[in-house]
């Protein structure tokens, strides 16, 4: 699935390289030549990972590592650190600046993919390719197929329409199951950051997809809890 991500690279041939292979791969690519132009980007898109240079002019990698975990917007966004610096207290410091992983300077394109997909399935469930089953409820995010699953077998007749918006939130809250997130943080994740809406407008879409759910009696996986916001839970019988 294609993400955003902006890489903060002051190196020219390394940046353009960084780029060259993650368009390939179908992502779209933000490139900063230090943190100060880097923030100026986040501040206009909320990217969904930063890969992130140690050596930076005027700010180091690590000190804007420390500023983006600092900020609530900003403060999930995975990062990864490259560096050249091959000092097991050199990586320590990174990890504790808030780097998800460390990636070694020369590395390969395949390599950088791999790490990017592994920390995308790990921060980022709702970003990444793999199906998801729950209860009997099959999303497949390559097909945009949702479905009912009895006893290992798909039902074709049970596939369900979804409109995109539906689909997204439904992904969403499948990804993260068990987890009760506000109307703001569906909004940012789902509609993504900077669209200006009312928090109702997730209301009207919820009540949309548990109208598709419980045709098919699967409407109670989609929980309120009151106060706090909506969860997706097995946990109703």
């Amino acid at each position: 699935m294609s993400v955003t991500i902006l890489v903060v690279e002051d190196e020219p041939a390394i940046q353009e390289l960084i780029s060259y292979n993650l368009k390939r791969n179908g992502h779209m690519v933000l490139c900063a030549d230090d943190a100060e132009q880097a923030m100026g980007m986040v501040n206009n898109v909320l990217p969904d990972l930063v890969l992130l240079d140690w050596m930076l002019p005027q700010m180091s990698g690590v000190e804007f590592a420390r500023i983006l975990r600092r900020e609530p917007r900003t403060k999930s966004v995975p990062i990864i650190m490259l560096t050249a610096k091959v000092e097991e207290n050199e990586k320590i410091l990174g990890l504790d600046a808030g780097a998800d992983d460390y990636i070694t300077k020369p590395f390969s394109p395949r390599e950088l993919i791999a790490r990017i997909k592994a920390v995308l399935r790990r921060r980022l469930p709702e970003l990444s390719e793999e199906v998801l089953e729950v209860d009997g409820l099959k999303l497949d995010p390559t097909t945009h197929r949702v479905s009912i699953v009895t006893d290992n077998k798909e039902l074709k007749f049970a596939e369900l329409t979804l409109g995109p918006t539906e689909f997204r939130l439904l992904h969403y809250l499948m990804a993260h199951k068990e987890r009760v997130h506000t109307r703001a943080q569906l909004l940012d994740r789902v509609w993504g950051d900077h669209v200006f809406i009312e928090d109702r407008t997730v209301d009207v879409h919820i009540r949309r997809l548990r109208k598709v759910l419980e045709d098919v009696g699967k409407d109670k996986l989609v929980q309120t809890v009151r106060g706090a916001g909506y969860r997706f839970s097995v946990e109703y019988k």
